[in-house]
C-alpha cells in the first residue's frame, strides 16, 4: 500500500509536538487532503486535539502494547491509499520502555511503519547549540528516517540566520514556529488541558494552522510524506461477529469520563457489541436495554460535585452492578465506584458506593508507566495470559485490589492490583484490549449471556 504519511516527533516532551501536529492536520485538511491521525503511546488527550481538527477519531499506536506486526496491522486497518496519515510522537524520539529501550518509542513506531520523521526542536534560548543537538539525533538515526526539522519558538529574523547553518548539518529545514502564548495549549498534572475546556478551540486551531502555513514549508512535508515506502497489508485474524443478539454495552462518556482507546471500542464492536454512550453527570439513567457497563478514565475529581448531585445515576449504576451487570471500570471509572472522592478543596463527595473507601489526591504521582497484568482466578483472562496497559494517576484508593498482578516490563517488579469477580473488573490500570483481544471477547460474552436487559 502506498500511503502518504509523516511523523511529528521531538527531542523531548514539551517541545510543542501537539501544537505543530494540529497545525499540520488543519493545513492538510484546508488543502483538501483526506487526513487521518495517530498518537504514539498511551496518551488519551492528544488524540482529542486531533479529533477537534479532523472531526473523526484519532487512534493510538504503541509497539509495547501490540508488538511490531500487530501494530503495523492496526495502522493499516481500514486505511485507503487516498488517506494522508499524520503520526504524533511521544516524549523524546528515542525514549522507549523505561527511557532506555527502543520498544515503545516514537522511533520504533516510525521504523515499523517506515514513516518519515519531522523533528520539532524547541529552539528558545539556543544558538549554535541547536546544530549539535540536531546532528546528534541524525547520528543516532540508523534508518535515516529524520528528513526535516522545524524550529519551534523562534523568531523569523533569527531563523533566517540559523537556516543556512542548519542546512550544512545535512537536514531539510522546513521552517519555524514563532513563540506566541495564545497559540499554545496549557498543561496540568496529567498532561494538556482537554480541548473542550479551551474557549473557542476550533478558532484557535485555525489561527495556529494559518501561522504554520506562513512559516513552514507545508508542500515540502507533503512531498516527503508522498515518498514514504510502500507497506504490506496483513489480513486480520479478527472477524466481526454478527449474531441475533448484539448486547448493548453502556459507555460512560462526558466531561468526567473521556479516556478511551478507539481500538478498544472497535474491538468490542467486532465481538458483536452495540455501544450506547451515556453521561454519569447529565443523564438520569443508564441506556435502555444495556447488558454491560464500561466506565473509562478521565477527571472525575474535577466534576465530583456534579457527579455526586446525580443521585439517580449513582443509584442506577450501584443497582445494576449489584444485579451482576458485567462491568469494567478503569482509573477514573474505578474512582467513581468508591463511596466518595475527595476534591481539590478538601470536600468529600458521594460517589456510586459500589466499593468502600475514599479516593484522595496523594500530592504525588502514585504509579506511572507500562505494565503487564495477570489475573489470579481467570475470570476475564485465561490462566497464564497477560494483557498490557498503563498507569498514570495522582489519586489513590484505600484498596486497589489484589485479584491481579501487575508486572513492570523493564524491572520485573510486581505489585497487586484490580478487583475482579465473575462479572466485573475494577482497577486503576488502563487496558489496551488489542494486546489481548480475549479480554474484549470475554466482556462481550458476559454481556451477551445476561438475559435480563437493563431497565433502570
Amino acid at each position: 500500500m502506498k500511503l502518504k504519511r509523516v511523523m511529528i516527533a521531538a527531542p523531548k516532551s514539551g517541545s510543542g509536538k501537539t501544537t505543530i501536529t494540529c497545525a499540520l492536520l488543519q493545513a492538510l485538511k484546508d488543502r483538501g487532503h483526506h487526513v487521518v491521525s495517530y498518537k504514539c503511546g498511551p496518551d488519551y488527550i492528544d488524540p482529542m486535539f486531533h479529533q477537534k481538527v479532523l472531526d473523526i477519531p484519532s487512534k493510538n499506536l504503541d509497539t509495547f502494547f501490540t508488538g511490531e506486526n500487530e501494530t503495523l496491522q492496526l495502522f493499516l486497518k481500514d486505511r485507503k491509499e487516498v488517506d494522508f496519515a499524520v503520526l504524533e510522537g511521544v516524549m523524546g524520539l528515542y525514549d522507549g520502555l523505561g527511557g532506555i529501550r527502543e520498544e515503545g518509542s516514537s522511533y520504533h513506531l516510525a521504523k515499523v511503519t517506515k514513516t518519515p520523521i519531522v523533528l520539532v526542536v524547541d529552539a528558545k534560548g539556543m544558538g549554535r547549540s541547536v546544530l549539535a543537538q540536531i546532528a546528534g539525533f541524525l547520528a543516532y538515526d540508523t534508518e535515516h528516517l529524520i528528513q526535516g526539522v522545524i524550529l519551534n519558538r523562534m523568531s523569523k529574523s533569527y531563523f533566517s540566520v540559523m537556516k543556512p547553518l542548519l542546512e550544512e548539518v545535512g537536514i531539510a529545514v522546513l521552517g519555524y514556529f514563532p513563540e506566541n502564548k495564545s497559540m499554545y495549549f496549557e498543561s496540568r498534572h496529567l498532561g494538556l488541558q482537554m480541548p473542550d475546556e479551551i474557549p473557542k478551540i476550533k478558532r484557535q486551531l485555525e489561527v495556529i494552522a494559518k501561522e504554520f502555513s506562513v512559516s513552514v514549508q507545508v508542500e515540502q512535508i507533503i512531498d516527503m510524506a508522498g515518498n514514504a515506502k510502500p507497506l504490506t497489508m496483513v489480513e486480520s485474524d479478527i472477524e466481526k461477529i454478527t449474531t441475533a443478539h448484539c448486547p448493548v454495552i453502556a459507555i460512560a462518556k462526558d466531561e468526567a469520563f473521556c479516556f478511551y482507546y478507539e481500538d478498544n471500542l472497535r474491538l468490542l464492536e467486532e465481538n458483536g457489541a452495540e455501544l450506547a454512550y451515556f453521561s454519569p453527570i447529565h443523564d438520569r439513567k443508564l441506556p435502555d436495554n444495556c447488558s454491560g457497563i464500561l466506565l473509562g478514565g478521565g477527571y472525575p475529581e474535577l466534576y465530583a460535585k456534579e457527579l455526586a448531585a446525580n443521585d439517580s445515576m449513582r443509584e442506577a449504576i450501584r443497582t445494576a452492578i449489584a444485579n451482576n451487570m458485567p462491568t469494567v471500570a478503569e482509573c477514573g471509572g474505578f474512582m467513581y465506584l468508591h463511596s466518595a472522592i475527595e476534591a481539590a478543596e478538601g470536600s468529600l463527595y458521594e460517589m456510586a458506593g459500589v466499593l468502600p473507601g475514599v479516593c484522595r489526591n496523594t500530592g504525588k504521582l502514585v504509579r506511572f508507566g507500562y505494565i503487564e497484568i495477570e489475573e489470579e482466578k481467570g475470570r476475564f483472562l485465561m490462566e497464564g495470559e497477560r494483557i498490557r496497559g498503563h498507569e498514570f494517576h495522582y489519586y489513590d484508593s484505600e484498596d486497589n485490589g489484589s485479584d491481579c498482578t501487575a508486572i513492570k516490563p523493564v524491572t520485573g517488579k510486581t505489585y497487586p492490583c484490580i478487583i475482579t469477580g465473575e462479572s466485573y473488573w475494577f482497577g486503576f490500570p488502563h487496558l489496551y484490549y488489542p494486546s489481548n483481544p480475549r479480554f474484549a471477547e470475554r466482556f462481550v460474552e458476559l454481556a451477551r449471556k445476561r438475559h435480563t436487559p437493563c431497565s433502570i
